[in-house]
């Protein structure tokens, strides 16, 4: 089977946004993170998606952290920087601003709250891809922004040459797969327990939260699908269940279960921090995924 190709890399980590004990943006702590990531086999990063608090940070910190983490991992890591927003003016606006920073990429949401047509989510795209040369990366999460991207629109936005990918966090695996047979569009999974099966019907890779934690083991399913054996390619995929399903579907966001895990400050309000319960059995479930894989 032909690879995918995979503009960005295959394993990439929807990279958490550590701040300080006191609320900050902790540049030292961010660096130190990416360059861990990609010594533990993350092909690419990115950056203020919504497991980067997004949300809550400002245009300014957003630019800080993409420079921080530029001159931490060097030129030869894919940056993809999330510049979305409800309004489209201030999304190109930050989408130019992050090429100017050193972005080889946009992660691009749809416009969330006002729950724009399909004509609209489409203009909005095109607007922001018109903007810069940088390549975009489609984020499709309807059940964040309450509108999904509908496959019929994207198959209009892959005529676009800057439209190259879509992150998928739409739950339809006949229509991802319908998008992917039809287009030349890179499908990423943006749901860990999608990573593998959307693999298997030609996705490019994936951008997980999950990997804040475990990039080794969630990039070795990978590895092991492209080495032609399918099933240790599941075995592995399954022991990194138990973990995923705490950290992505417990009722708590992957921000605050990642930075459960991780030494790298609080969230920001109106998140709250993990309780010892949670933050408890994240970690059993962490360090039975790593005695399982070691």
């Amino acid at each position: 089977m032909t690879a995918p190709v995979a503009p960005f890399g295959r394993a990439l980590c929807a990279m958490i946004t550590p701040f300080t004990a006191s609320g900050a943006l902790d540049q030292d702590a961010a660096r130190k993170h990416a360059v861990s990531l990609v010594a533990d086999g993350c092909d690419g990063l990115v950056l203020s998606g919504t497991t980067g608090e997004s949300p809550t940070t400002t245009d300014a910190e957003k630019l800080a952290l993409l420079r921080a983490v530029r001159a931490a991992v060097g030129d030869d890591v894919p940056i993809v920087a999330g510049v979305g927003s409800s309004d489209t003016r201030q999304t190109v606006a930050l989408a130019q601003q992050a090429e100017q920073a050193g972005a080889d990429g946009l992660l691009v949401v749809t416009p969330y709250y006002s729950r724009p047509p399909q004509a609209a989510v489409e203009a909005h795209f095109c607007r922001v891809a018109d903007a810069t040369g940088l390549p975009l990366m489609l984020y499709d999460i309807p059940g964040r922004t309450g509108t999904r991207v509908e496959p019929e629109t994207l198959l209009r936005l892959a005529e676009h040459p800057r439209i190259v990918a879509v992150k998928d966090c739409a739950y339809d695996l006949l229509g991802s797969t319908k998008v992917i047979g039809a287009t030349s569009l890179a499908y990423y999974s943006g749901c860990e327990e999608l990573n593998l099966p959307l693999y298997a019907v030609g996705a490019a890779g994936y951008v997980s939260t999950v990997a804040n934690v475990v990039p080794r083991q969630l990039r070795a399913v990978l590895d092991a699908f492209d080495a032609g054996d399918t099933a240790e390619a599941a075995r592995l995929n399954r022991l990194t269940v138990p973990l995923a399903e705490l950290m992505m579907a417990s009722g708590l966001p992957g921000t605050v279960t990642a930075k459960a895990l991780l030494d790298a400050g609080p969230v920001r309000e109106p998140l709250q921090p993990a309780g010892r319960e949670a933050a408890d059995g994240l970690r059993r479930a962490y360090e039975e995924l790593l005695a399982a894989t070691s």
